[in-house]
């Protein structure tokens, strides 16, 4: 029996860049489509359902903030954002808007084969220690289903991306203990941070988080800020240890 492979979709403009990394994902195992703006961009998501998309910021007809809030809309496929744009706060924007992490043109392609590996492998990943063996973990009206990879407050599903999940799942499966944020980056990205700017990747989805699960994300009850480490989930009582 065949074994299936990943499909990878590459949108940018510049047909050089398309080439290139068509032929070296092909390489190392992936099936890769590919679009050249982002209407196509849409377009070919939802004729050939991707496992991940790599997506090119400054683009015609549909710029990638544009294709990544629409994908948002129906989808929580990973979105790794190519940006050539020097702005920190630009490259903060993709993310603000759902996409998983963001590489910087003129980037190696080796570096982009990497990031694709760790958000595939990572939101393959099921369980973690220190999660239940049941799977479920409940707190307050939050459920954590880490078998199904579900989240639900009260009856309500609550749609979260793979690393949304993944960082959820980390910081529960050791409640109560602080993790850096190069910590985080480490477990949940799989990659060392190189400059301070990367760690904001785990600032946005830290509050991407907040925003879909605490009743006042202003005010967290759940996902807390380690003053001067990074973040911690609220220490979760096995009902055991209630005398």
């Amino acid at each position: 029996m065949e074994n299936h492979k990943e499909r990878i979709l590459v949108v940018d403009d510049e047909a050089s860049i398309r080439r290139i990394l068509e032929t070296r994902l092909s390489m190392i195992g992936y099936d890769v489509v590919t679009a050249a703006d982002g209407e196509e961009a849409l377009e070919t998501f939802r004729l050939t359902e991707p496992d991940l998309v790599v997506l090119d910021v400054m683009m015609p007809k549909l710029d990638g903030y544009g294709v990544c809030q629409e994908l948002r809309k129906e989808s929580d496929i990973p979105i790794i954002m190519l940006t050539a744009l020097g702005d920190v706060a630009d490259r903060i924007t993709g993310l603000e808007l759902g996409a998983d992490d963001y590489v910087v043109k003129p980037f190696s392609p080796k570096e982009l084969e990497a990031r694709i590996r760790s958000v595939l492998r990572r939101i393959d990943k099921n369980g973690a220690s220190g999660i239940p063996s049941s799977g479920v973990i409940q707190i307050a009206s939050i459920r954590i289903d880490t078998n199904k990879r579900q989240v639900y407050k009260g009856d309500e599903r609550i749609r979260l991306t793979g690393m949304e999940f993944s960082l959820l799942e980390l910081l529960v499966s050791r409640s109560g203990e602080p993790f850096s944020r190069s910590e985080i980056l480490q477990e949940v990205w799989g990659y060392t941070p190189e400059r301070h700017v990367d760690t904001r990747v785990v600032d946005v989805h830290i509050s991407r988080l907040r925003a879909k699960l605490e009743d006042d994300p202003s005010n967290p009850e759940l996902i807390l800020t380690a003053r001067g480490t990074g973040y911690l989930f609220q220490r979760i009582i096995d009902p055991s240890e209630v005398g």
